[in-house]
């Protein structure tokens, strides 16, 4: 359960960074406002060990749970009752969307949060990470991770916690799955829009 409600935790920290970076998409002068408010804040630093306090414990009862299965000999190939291979795609891939999210983060942290950009650079110092094919790449790779993680996540997290019954069982799905279409989708996108015109050397 402790799994799920961390989980949970990090996909409402997807959607409002989502919210954030995507104002660097369709304006850029209130996202740098928006950010130098943002690290400016004094209850900033909490937040973000909050954070990493909650992604450590994610990971570490993720792997916990991985290695228990291990050790009980679970390796059942999955596969959807509802026929829904994509589904039982997404859980075949938890493990290594998972590893690429890890690989991604510190990427992620070591490019643009240790140290941060200063105050009105956070946009120039995005676009010149992503100006590099090969990072473009990689943050597209992360976002597609996250989304695919949330596929199977957010239905598992449901049922993990007790709520998922046959009469709501749909509309969490469907819900599940539109949020990480939302999620992955836009981040891919905004890594996208900000890349490419870096890339060839446009301004967006």
């Amino acid at each position: 359960m402790v799994l799920s409600w961390t989980g949970l935790l990090l996909v409402l920290f997807l959607v409002l960074h989502l919210g954030g970076v995507a104002l660097a998409v369709v304006a850029p002068a209130p996202f740098e406002r928006y950010a130098a408010h943002l690290h400016q804040a004094p209850w900033l630093p909490a937040a973000e060990l909050a954070l990493l306090a909650v992604a450590l414990a994610h990971i570490g009862l993720s792997l916990h749970k991985a290695w228990g299965n291990a050790r009980a000999g679970n390796r059942a190939r999955l596969s959807s009752r509802r026929r829904d291979p994509l589904a039982a795609w997404a859980a075949r891939f938890q493990a290594g969307g998972g590893a690429v999210l890890l690989g991604f983060l510190v990427v992620h942290l070591v490019q643009l949060r240790w140290p941060r950009p200063s105050a009105g650079l956070e946009l120039a110092a995005l676009q010149e990470v992503l100006r590099q094919p090969a990072l473009l790449l990689l943050y597209v790779c992360g976002a597609l991770a996250a989304g695919l993680h949330l596929f199977h996540g957010g239905e598992a997290a449901q049922r993990s916690l007790g709520l998922l019954s046959p009469s709501n069982a749909l509309a969490i799905r469907l819900s599940g799955r539109s949020l990480a279409v939302l999620v992955g989708g836009g981040f891919a996108l905004v890594a996208l829009m900000l890349g490419i015109p870096a890339w060839v050397g446009v301004q967006p």
